[in-house]
């Protein structure tokens, strides 16, 4: 037997098997992005229009309907975080869509209360910052799960901290909240984007890569946005 052929055909089929995997992690993460950016395009476009419309802002906010808005965003995540795997594709990504354009509703205040020149501003920066740790993300050899649960419970006190300034109303206390979610918001960024990674190289069918896709998209999006409202708390020009 010509064990030298045999060795050169598994090592050949190897070097196959990981360029099949690089061009389908490639393709994947395209996928991801091109997902995370219509989202944020029709957040942008639906806030943007809704603020140049009084009459569709006061149906969206002069009653009590305000607070079914601003809470229906986080609904949706809870429905395709816990119920992706009992949605097709197709519905799960309908609810991201959906989820996009009422997230778009909620922000559309934001045009009333910052200078336009300002939230430009702020977007590059967002946008800058963002593709620099989701690069890092994507190409580090070094394992950022160690980072996971620092980042996590840094979310978690984010969001406590909020819900206490809306009582408080606290200018000092906003300053802080907005410093510390520019730091964990630009970390889940990178961690995020390596576990997108990983997890693709686990995942198996076109179904499940689809719907893997939208969830990192989603996750991508969700720190975008955060850390994008985190700066313009630091950097926004109020009218």
């Amino acid at each position: 037997m010509d064990t030298s052929r045999l060795n050169r055909t598994a090592a050949f089929g190897r070097t196959a098997d990981v360029g099949a995997l690089d061009e389908g992690l490639r393709q994947h993460m395209l996928r991801v992005y091109n997902y995370m950016l219509a989202g944020l395009l029709l957040t942008g476009a639906v806030a943007y229009f809704t603020s140049t419309s009084p009459e569709m802002l006061y149906a969206i906010f002069g009653g009590p309907q305000r607070y079914l808005v601003m809470l229906a965003p986080f609904a949706f995540v809870l429905v395709l975080s816990f119920g992706i795997n009992r949605l097709s594709a197709g519905t799960a990504q309908m609810i991201f869509w959906v989820y996009a354009a009422v997230m778009g509703l909620s922000l559309s205040t934001i045009f009333i209360a910052f200078t336009g020149t300002s939230i430009a501003r702020v977007f590059f920066i967002t946008a800058a910052t963002f593709a620099t740790m989701s690069l890092y993300g994507y190409t580090t050899k070094r394992d950022l799960s160690q980072f996971g649960s620092f980042l996590f419970m840094g979310l978690i006190g984010i969001i406590i901290a909020m819900v206490v300034n809306l009582f408080l109303a606290s200018s000092a206390l906003q300053f802080a909240i907005s410093v510390i979610g520019v730091l964990v918001f630009t970390g889940l960024t990178a961690y995020d984007t390596q576990n997108i990674k990983e997890m693709y190289a686990e995942s198996n069918g076109a179904e499940a890569n689809q719907k893997l896709a939208l969830m990192g998209a989603l996750s991508l999006y969700l720190n975008f946005v955060n850390l994008f409202l985190m700066l313009l708390q630091l950097l926004g020009n109020r009218e």
